[in-house]
């Protein structure tokens, strides 16, 4: 690709756990950075306000954004690639609470917790209603949950994956979890139309994350247990696990990467993928990978490559 720049100068704000500088909860960045450092496409993303975001990629700045919403208005001027992960709002309440509302306007008379309405688009900004309570980030919005501050708590999908896997108990016990997405938005690595080899640069990233979807990779960064995908485009649905000691994943929660599909089917009825290789249901799987794990303990965070993230109940 030697026509291509030296390397990718892309922007985005700070979103947990999606995007934000190093070190912290980045989710989206990791994906984008991972797939393009296989590609050999070398990038780097800067973490502004999104208003500087979009203006630095219009005025040539920046050359993209590795975690962008796809819009008429910025086809324009962006070559997308193709959605690599879906931001899915999910309700939360305490325990004991009615969470099975499926639209926003259910909870008009309500009050609810979420960060930053920006992150949320329009299913909040036009639910008539519903108060909502600006947060500082999600540990704010637990905060005032259990406080009793609010009746509920917005939160991303992901987010109560981890929680459902990495924090069972005290999630049992403080609260309820609506797994009805209220609000969904396809999430995009774009670059300008005008960056060299930006057709190649965007064939080459979505290649690379339908390999990571399949060989382990992608779970990993996500590490939710496991994530259930199309690896192979044959229309059947594969659970993938973080890293190849299933024994200890067993009893997780599901990830559906798409949402496509209840996210809760026991991973023993399923097709399972470890590293590319699919195995039809539990007993197929080679024994090396059913070891249990051989250390115990640990601690209930969870993380994305080098970032931890803990709710404190």
């Amino acid at each position: 690709m030697a026509d291509e720049p030296v390397e990718l100068r892309l922007a985005s704000d700070e979103w947990p756990p999606f995007t934000g500088a190093p070190g912290s909860e980045r989710a989206a960045i990791e994906l984008v950075q991972t797939a393009l450092d296989r590609a050999g496409i070398p990038a780097s993303t800067e973490i502004v306000d999104w208003k500087a975001v979009e203006a630095g990629i219009r005025n040539g700045e920046f050359d993209g954004s590795p975690a962008i919403w796809r819009t008429e208005q910025r086809e324009k001027y962006l070559l997308f690639s193709a959605p690599y992960l879906e931001n899915r709002l999910v309700l939360i309440g305490r325990s004991g609470s009615d969470v099975s509302a499926t639209r926003m306007v259910d909870l008009a008379g309500k009050r609810v917790a979420a960060v930053g309405s920006y992150a949320y688009g329009d299913a909040v900004k036009t639910a008539t209603g519903v108060l909502f309570i600006n947060s500082r980030n999600d540990q704010d919005c637990l905060d005032k949950l259990l406080a009793g501050e609010v009746d509920y708590m917005l939160i991303d999908e992901l987010v109560a994956r981890h929680l459902l896997t990495f924090q069972p108990e005290e999630t049992e016990a403080n609260l309820e979890i609506g797994l009805n997405p209220l609000s969904r938005r396809l999430l995009h690595f774009a670059i300008r139309r005008d960056v060299p080899g930006a057709d190649r640069i965007i064939s080459a990233f979505d290649a690379e994350i339908r390999e990571m979807l399949g060989d382990g990779s992608y779970a990993k960064i996500l590490n939710v247990g496991w994530i259930r995908v199309d690896t192979d485009g044959d229309g059947l649905y594969e659970l993938v696990p973080l890293g190849e000691n299933v024994a200890a994943l067993t009893r997780g929660s599901v990830y559906d990467v798409f949402g496509e599909m209840p996210g809760d089917a026991a991973p023993k009825k399923q097709r399972i993928s470890i590293h590319g290789d699919i195995y039809e249901g539990w007993d197929a799987i080679p024994d090396r990978y059913k070891q249990p794990p051989t250390s115990a303990g640990g601690d209930t965070s969870f993380k994305y490559g080098t970032t931890v993230m803990t709710l404190k109940f």
